[in-house]
């Protein structure tokens, strides 16, 4: 299942990692994630989230705020019932940990290019295959899933093509034009609007929409702790100004919560 990311020749287990016939070796952390990232194909020294952002975001999602997305998430996967799947972009595990819950008879594999979230993230479901690897050359062998699931995180649709057996499907979630709107309105003198179905507009081809719905309810965020984590999970920590941030932290905050479902599936 795994393939070298160096030549996409299958991978074997050996002791303290995985190896291909060609000899490209690597190695599986102490905290049992795989690290697939050669140094060739990072773009930085630490790719993808750092240590604060990957706190913020445990220290958030473990509150429970956002319990609701991944409740609904879990079970339209275990609707579809799929053999093997994926998490692309799994960041610090939260959702990837109840997809692993809702499907427990399933092979599951999970992805980040952080080395410090999928550090974290394999703690909360040692029974998966963890990955620190790059979405854009994921190591796995060609049409080896039933679902590959989309959490708030950008997409390869070449890769994710590459990988879905036939009659499988991409399970994305994603914001809607109201999400987190009280808070954009209050970091922004003007909120940019967006259109809820532009990522419609570049399926490729041979990929339908066979499902989608959207999930809205209210947080009441009295915490600063919280109202700090949730603008460092976000854009909206670095692209706001320090003195609007600062006052977002500062007072209490009611927040829209406002995602999308959509089940891509090839036709």
């Amino acid at each position: 299942m795994l393939t070298c990311p160096l030549c996409r020749e299958p991978l074997s287990l050996i002791d303290n990692g995985a190896a291909c016939p060609a000899n490209h070796r690597f190695d599986r952390a102490r905290q049992g994630y795989f690290n697939l990232l050669p140094v060739q194909h990072k773009k930085s020294r630490d790719p993808g989230d750092n240590q604060a952002m990957v706190e913020a975001r445990r220290r958030f999602l473990d509150g429970g705020h956002y319990a609701p997305i991944a409740q609904r998430l879990a079970a339209l996967a275990a609707e579809r019932a799929p053999q093997t799947w994926l998490d692309i972009g799994c960041g610090e595990g939260y959702y990837t940990a109840q997809l692993a819950e809702a499907l427990p008879q399933a092979a599951g594999y999970a992805l980040d290019i952080s080395r410090e979230a999928v550090k974290r993230a394999c703690k909360r479901a040692p029974q998966l295959t963890w990955m620190v690897a790059s979405m854009a050359r994921v190591p796995l062998a060609d049409a080896s899933c039933q679902l590959l699931a989309s959490v708030f995180s950008p997409l390869d649709w070449g890769e994710a093509l590459r990988l879905l057996a036939p009659g499988g499907g991409l399970l994305r979630v994603g914001p809607t034009r109201t999400h987190l709107i009280e808070l954009r309105e209050r970091l922004y003198d003007e909120v940019r609007d967006y259109d809820d179905e532009k990522h419609l507009s570049n399926l490729p081809a041979g990929v339908q929409l066979a499902h989608s719905e959207t999930l809205s309810f209210t947080l009441n965020l009295s915490e600063p702790q919280a109202r700090a984590d949730l603008l460092a999970m976000t854009p909206h920590g670095w692209r706001a100004s320090a003195e609007r941030r600062a006052a977002v932290i500062d007072q209490p905050l009611e927040v829209t919560v406002a995602v999308r479902y959509d089940w891509l599936q090839l036709t």
